[in-house]
């Protein structure tokens, strides 16, 4: 259902010395407070990793987190022993709790995964049921479960509906992938009306088609991000107004070819646009477009040039701190935070591995600027971490 990681590419703000004025008659004391404004100066974002207690071991299984919302809480997915998905909440506390939609399967590649979660605790995602049909969930903050299928989704092995987003009024819009294979897109409004659209210009192809950006694509205003596959495979980004109203915009030095082209991540609730432009080498570049069009480039210091390197924009706070991560010239992954007027802050997760397709993957950060998202260590077993500024 995330389709832009077809893409063939596929900081909390450094902190500044505060300046303190000291009375020359008070020595003693100036030196006191002047050793406190360092330690403050020093002081460093802690990160604590987690693993779901069911998570698998073996290469390729672990804990995927992938949203947080403003207290803190985490959903995202599991895979076990078994290759099964599991969806998963973790408290502020720490806490896990493992959870299944009705109607999930249980075999290899099948399961319940969590994409996003609002502020008051609802979650969406979808499941895979046991004939590999793919079917929306909402979950409440409870625990209950409401299942829905967007007209027009097919019912074949890897087709059907997933959430991928829901905003504090807990409208939920995600993708369809049709009976030939074809995305669209979809909103759910809380009363369970589902409204389906395509971007003029979308192809009609296998896997061609339109596709909203996950985790925070719907702002609470209910304007959408995503991008779009034409018929030759190139992506194109839009802005879908709360009417329904549709605005394309290029990114500057974007590629033509295919799976070439912008990846929009997510729109704050000022409409600031996030994501990731993939050039006509393959290369990934980090950008921002702000609410009256302007967009702006980035790349993070010690980004690979390769095909399927560079920066990964991936998420937008109402800040505008934008978390991703970036893939050096050996094919590793590291975090990294961009502070709203461009600063880049990196980040590793020690127990991170350090060979291609390894690495730290910011995911989401929230209000606070509480970052999460995963690692994958050196026998490529996934785990979760959670970054505080």
């Amino acid at each position: 259902m995330k389709t832009r990681r077809n893409l063939k590419l596929d900081s909390t703000p450094t902190f500044h010395n505060l300046t303190r004025f000291m009375m020359r008659a008070m020595l003693c004391l100036a030196l006191c407070m002047l050793a406190l404004g360092l330690t403050a100066g020093a002081r460093k974002a802690t990160i604590i990793t987690f693993d779901a207690p069911d998570a698998g071991t073996g290469a390729g299984q672990g804990t995927t987190p992938y949203a947080v919302n403003p207290a803190g809480v985490i959903t995202g997915w599991y895979q076990d022993a078994s290759n099964v998905y599991h969806g998963f909440l973790r408290a502020r506390n720490g806490a896990i709790i493992a959870f299944d939609s009705p109607g999930a399967g249980t075999a290899s590649f099948q399961g319940t995964l969590g994409y996003s979660i609002n502020p008051a605790g609802e979650i969406t995602g979808y499941y895979i049921d046991a004939g590999d049909v793919i079917h929306g969930y909402l979950r409440a903050p409870h625990g209950r479960f409401t299942t829905f299928d967007a007209p027009g989704a097919g019912t074949g092995p890897g087709q059907g509906t997933g959430g991928l987003n829901i905003n504090p009024r807990g409208v939920i819009a995600g993708n369809i992938l049709d009976s030939n294979d074809v995305f669209h897109s979809f909103v759910r409004a809380p009363d369970g009306t589902i409204t389906t659209f395509d971007v003029a210009g979308a192809g009609t192809g296998y896997h061609q088609g339109t596709s909203v950006s996950s985790v925070d694509g719907l702002n609470p205003a209910g304007a959408i991000a995503g991008a779009y596959l034409d018929g030759a495979y190139a992506w194109h980004a839009y802005l879908r107004a709360p009417d329904g109203k549709i605005t394309l915009f290029d990114v500057p030095g974007e590629g033509t070819g295919p799976y070439e082209g912008p990846n929009v991540t997510g729109i704050n609730p000022a409409g600031v646009i996030p994501g990731f432009n993939g050039d006509a080498s393959d290369v990934a570049h980090g950008f921002v477009r702000a609410p009256h069009g302007t967009i702006t480039l980035f790349d993070v210091l010690g980004a690979g040039t390769g095909s399927g390197q560079g920066t990964f924009a991936e998420c937008i706070n109402p800040a505008g701190e934008i978390p991703g991560y970036y893939v050096d010239a050996s094919g590793a992954a590291h975090g990294f935070l961009r502070a709203p007027y461009g600063a880049i802050t990196t980040f590793d997760v020690p127990a991170a591995g350090a060979s291609s397709g390894q690495g730290t993957f910011g995911v989401s950060n929230n209000p606070d600027g509480v970052i999460t998202g995963y690692f994958v260590d050196a026998s490529f077993v996934y785990h979760g971490f959670l970054r505080n500024p």
